[in-house]
């Protein structure tokens, strides 16, 4: 049996301010640009990448209604409606997550965000690519690479009110 790995804050911070840099050297004029946390595991990550960059438009996106495995696993207790705080129209959407694996959540994303207009540019960040995809989806920002393997579930915490309590954890997916 594989074992637990653990990443603790300081990569995880290292990791955050490289995504916040990578999206400042593409974005030098930030007025248009909108950052969205999918709910719910980007949204503290958009809120700080927000906070770093000086982007004031920060909203989530709530891709509960246009998950593919609806069926299989309803609408979470931890409901958060889509919040969009400009007119995605003719702006620069950044998407955001906490982990890249499958690519189906960021379809979702993309599902959701074109009900609300049409942006002239959508990119995404992520902070974890733990690999595996079943979509052709890649990153535009990334901040780890984590080589997970099919039966290993990534979970990342990052604490909204406390960065030292922020984790990032690989270990063996129970069986079903």
């Amino acid at each position: 049996m594989a074992k637990t790995q653990t990443l603790v804050p300081d990569p995880i911070h290292a990791a955050v301010t490289r995504l916040s840099e990578a999206i400042a050297q593409r974005h030098a004029d930030r007025s248009g640009l909108i950052l969205l946390g999918i709910a719910n595991g980007g949204i503290v990550l958009a809120r700080r990448l927000a906070h770093a960059l000086g982007v004031t438009q920060v909203g989530t996106i709530d891709i509960s209604f246009h998950r593919d495995d609806i069926g299989r696993n309803p609408i979470p207790k931890e409901f958060v409606p889509t919040v969009i705080p400009a007119d995605v129209h003719g702006s620069t959407v950044i998407l955001v997550d906490d982990v890249l694996f499958s690519g189906r959540t960021v379809k979702a994303a993309l599902d959701e965000l074109f009900d609300h207009g049409r942006p002239t540019k959508v990119e995404l960040a992520v902070l974890v690519d733990r690999g595996g995809r079943m979509l052709p989806v890649a990153a535009d920002y990334t901040g780890l690479a984590l080589d997970a393997g099919a039966a290993e579930k990534v979970v990342v915490h990052l604490d909204a009110d406390d960065p030292a309590a922020d984790y990032v954890k690989v270990h063996p997916q129970a069986k079903r």
